[in-house]
């Protein structure tokens, strides 16, 4: 039972990764694969982290796990879709590049400051993954998306620039940080609370 959350994890690996196998493959109804595959990459990306609370098993490693195979997935969901999709990535390509810039931004002030890799699970970034699948649900079926992907992008930096923010406050590296108000709380050295099924 104990290995459950690890295969969660690496689950989403093989679902990115057969994805983009699907795109190239050009397979017929890919739009409804990608979706009910990308659906339970994020079911697995919910429930790794609920399952390893409630089997007592969720370490500073698998959360750093988890938080790098998050990445990988869901660029390798990107590259899917880019495969199908590719107006849309020529249309939006400004504000995608500047996603990529502050994500890239986010592991670079962790890395500096503590050597290790982003892991802090805060509630902007889950909130983000959210937008971000009902964003690319719609790309997926329409290879379009305006209103969605402009609440998705705002998002999306808002909580890239909080991330960076909770490094700046943090005086040790930690993880599963909801907010930077959390953060200062840690830097004070007062206890924050932490739920049993969302955050570690």
């Amino acid at each position: 039972m104990k290995y459950v959350p690890v295969i969660l994890i690496y689950a989403r690996l093989v679902i990115g990764a057969l994805l983009v196998i699907l795109s190239l493959l050009k397979i017929e109804y890919f739009s409804a694969v990608a979706i009910t595959l990308i659906s339970i990459g994020l079911l697995t990306d919910v429930f790794d982290g609920i399952v390893a609370r409630q089997l007592n098993v969720s370490t500073e490693k698998l959360r750093r796990l988890d938080s790098a195979v998050d990445q990988i997935f869901w660029l390798l969901v990107l590259g899917a879709i880019y495969l199908e999709c590719r107006s849309f990535f020529a249309l939006n390509a400004a504000k995608l590049l500047m996603l990529l810039v502050l994500e890239v931004a986010t592991y670079a002030v962790c890395f500096v400051k503590f050597r290790k890799e982003v892991a802090t699970h805060s509630w902007g970034a889950k909130l983000w993954v959210l937008i971000s699948f009902a964003t690319l649900v719609q790309i997926i079926i329409t290879c379009k998306s305006r209103i969605l992907f402009e609440i998705c992008f705002y998002i999306g930096m808002i909580s890239r620039i909080e991330i960076i923010v909770i490094f700046l406050i943090l005086k040790n590296w930690a993880n599963d940080v909801p907010t930077f108000y959390h953060a200062l709380l840690l830097r004070q050295n007062k206890p924050i609370k932490r739920h049993k099924l969302f955050n570690g």
